[in-house]
């Protein structure tokens, strides 16, 4: 999949996996504050709903998603609370690898997790499959909507991006490596400690790159001079796409 390259007028930094996808932007954007503030929050608490409606599917959640149900069935706490846990953790570990955190990666790590629990506890339970396979593909796109929202926001990385770009740039490996190699650890202690792995984990792998590069577009905040958008595609060399 391609990308657009960005506007010669817009300074910014932009990630992508080795398939092309916008994944990550940061940089001052000149004015439009309250927009980007808007779409920062209103993205991380609709991916809290969409990780919830995930959970409620049960047909298979995505990596960090499988690593945090498997902790939360071990400890007894909520899944939310294990979001935030393990995202302050992953936080934590930026320090050795000189990561420095924006607004959205701090507001990542509290407000999607309680809006994950928020959904669950508003959601009965579901248990037909006639039910189930339409909630699990308007998880997904959900996911795809607050994501870019969020990054086109331009207000930080999720944690767990950080550190994989984090060890990109200590190890010299490349990012889909690295994100390969994080990610096959997560899913799987994540199941041996009982999280859900399915068809809803593949299906989730191989859409949400391109939901959030079209989402991305869409949501691309313009300059205060109303010239160009804020999000930019970059090199294959990029980083990820996870809060």
């Amino acid at each position: 999949m391609s990308c657009v390259p960005p506007p010669q007028s817009v300074t910014s930094q932009a990630t992508s996996t080795t398939r092309g996808d916008i994944l990550s932007t940061q940089g001052p954007i000149p004015g439009r504050l309250g927009r980007r503030l808007l779409q920062l929050y209103a993205g991380l608490v609709l991916y809290g709903v969409s990780s919830g409606l995930l959970v409620e599917a049960g047909l298979g959640l995505e990596p960090w998603g499988v690593l945090h149900q498997g902790l939360a069935e071990r400890s007894g706490l909520t899944i939310g609370v294990v979001s935030i846990v393990v995202g302050a953790a992953v936080l934590l570990l930026w320090i050795p690898l000189r990561q420095r955190p924006g607004l959205g990666t701090v507001s990542n790590v509290v407000v999607i997790g309680l809006a994950m629990d928020g959904t669950l506890a508003a959601l009965p339970g579901v248990h037909a499959l006639a039910v189930r396979i339409p909630l699990l593909l308007a998880a997904i796109v959900l996911n795809g909507v607050a994501t870019g929202l969020y990054i086109a926001a331009r207000f930080g990385p999720g944690p767990r991006d950080g550190l994989m770009t984090g060890l990109h740039r200590r190890t010299g490996r490349s990012i889909r490596l690295t994100r390969t190699v994080v990610e096959v650890v997560v899913v799987v202690t994540g199941f041996v400690l009982g999280g859900t792995v399915g068809v809803g984990t593949l299906l989730y792998a191989v859409s949400i790159g391109p939901l959030a590069q079209l989402f991305l577009r869409l949501f691309a905040v313009p300059a205060a001079t109303g010239g160009s958008t804020a999000v930019a595609a970059a090199s294959p060399e990029g980083a990820i796409l996870r809060p």
